[in-house]
């Protein structure tokens, strides 16, 4: 598909994914991480962006009527993706472990990972419980 085609989209993810980026931002600046200590809202925020996400991918792809073409790309891939971040994730690894602080940095490194997914699974499960509730 051509370029032009995909503006729609492009303009979808950049302005989701501003939104997302802001939040994060606010939420660190809310509940900073002192230098050396665990980084609980990164993982915070990862944890929620990932349990949206999992309602979200239910919402947009289980329920029968079709959402519009730009919800994934501006809630999926734009406000959550910039919400949820790897970078300051391994950053913050990396920031624990040159300070010595190995096992907080390896404890962070696995928990965020497993966190995050048991967040999607939850998120997903409830998710599809609520709708079956609902239709019945």
């Amino acid at each position: 598909m051509e370029f032009r085609g995909q503006l729609p989209v492009v303009a979808a993810v950049a302005a989701g994914g501003a939104l997302g980026a802001a939040a994060r931002y606010a939420a660190v600046l809310a509940w900073p991480t002192p230098p050396g200590a665990f980084p609980w809202t990164i993982l915070t925020v990862n944890a929620a962006g990932c349990a949206a996400i999992g309602v979200l991918m239910v919402l947009v792809t289980e329920v029968a009527a079709a959402p519009h073409r730009l919800v994934r790309p501006f809630l999926g891939t734009g406000v959550l993706g910039g919400f949820t971040t790897f970078s300051t994730y391994a950053l913050d690894t990396h920031f624990l472990l040159s300070a010595g602080e190995a096992t907080r940095g390896i404890l962070y490194l696995g928990s965020t990972v497993v966190v995050a997914l048991a967040a999607v699974w939850a998120a997903t499960t409830a998710t599809r419980g609520a709708l079956a509730r609902r239709t019945r």
